[in-house]
């Protein structure tokens, strides 16, 4: 596991998730990581935002406790809103969700994510969970950012299949041809650095580098000639107030020290 000065590669992707939460959003939070990232923002800079979860749940503040999985009772107890999956995934078909988080297997360089297969569609080599709500996340929101490793088998070329639409072939107006009604992916934060998008769209590009690494190293690790953007620089650390609330709200570092 890769380890910054005094905080690992997973705290650092935390505090920059946590980074890209606006105060007021709407914010379908997810799994792991982002879990950890809605309540980060919620205590310092976003003290409004509300956050979803797929599994029925709306909250205006952090669990109190850890949570393993968003249906935990820590995430039930105080709810603002305790409902039926269909009825959060209606908030997203009404353009409701400011900012979702998509993990994947696989992701190219316009932002379109695969967890679906990996290899022949008869065959497969590999098998993968497949979309659950993030297709749903790609199209409908107005954002999304993409947590993952950063490996050259997860960072491709061209995805093996599209789950997740971001900007398809990555040509100017795909996504609005192509009948998708929410705005698109804006970055993708993995252990390495972090990797963002053009106003209105296209082909990712390296923003910042993680304490640590270097461009040469991040470039190694992506499977394609990666744009680097002129001003790159070092991701800022995460705040020891950053720290501090991922560790209260992790306290065995059970999603971010394994």
């Amino acid at each position: 596991m890769s380890e910054g000065p005094g905080y690992t590669a997973q705290e650092l992707m935390v505090a920059v998730a946590s980074r890209e939460i606006r105060d007021g959003d709407l914010v379908f939070v997810g799994m792991r990581l982002p879990i950890l990232a809605y309540a980060v923002a919620r205590n310092a800079h976003a003290p409004t935002a509300r956050g979803l979860f797929e599994v029925g749940l709306m909250r205006d503040q952090p669990a109190s406790g850890f949570l393993g999985t968003m249906g935990d009772p820590p995430n039930v107890a105080g709810a603002l809103w305790a409902t039926r999956m269909s009825n959060v995934m209606a908030l997203m078909a009404q353009g409701l969700v400011d900012l979702g988080f998509i993990g994947g297997a696989e992701v190219d360089r316009f932002g379109n994510l695969n967890t679906s297969y990996v290899g022949d569609p008869a065959r497969p080599k590999v098998k993968l969970p497949g979309s659950g709500g993030g297709a749903d996340i790609a199209i409908l929101s107005r954002r999304w950012v993409t947590l993952m490793a950063h490996e050259r088998r997860r960072l491709v070329e061209k995805a093996s299949f599209v789950t997740s639409p971001g900007y398809g072939d990555g040509t100017p107006g795909w996504r609005k041809r192509n009948g998708l009604l929410g705005g698109g992916p804006v970055a993708i934060i993995t252990t390495l650095a972090v990797l963002r998008f053009p106003e209105g769209g296209g082909e990712a590009y390296l923003a910042s580098v993680h304490a640590g690494h270097t461009a040469d190293e991040v470039l190694a690790n992506t499977g394609w000639d990666l744009k680097v953007a002129g001003d790159v620089g070092e991701t800022p650390a995460p705040t020891d107030a950053e720290l501090a609330s991922i560790r209260r709200f992790d306290p065995g570092g059970f999603w971010t020290r394994g």
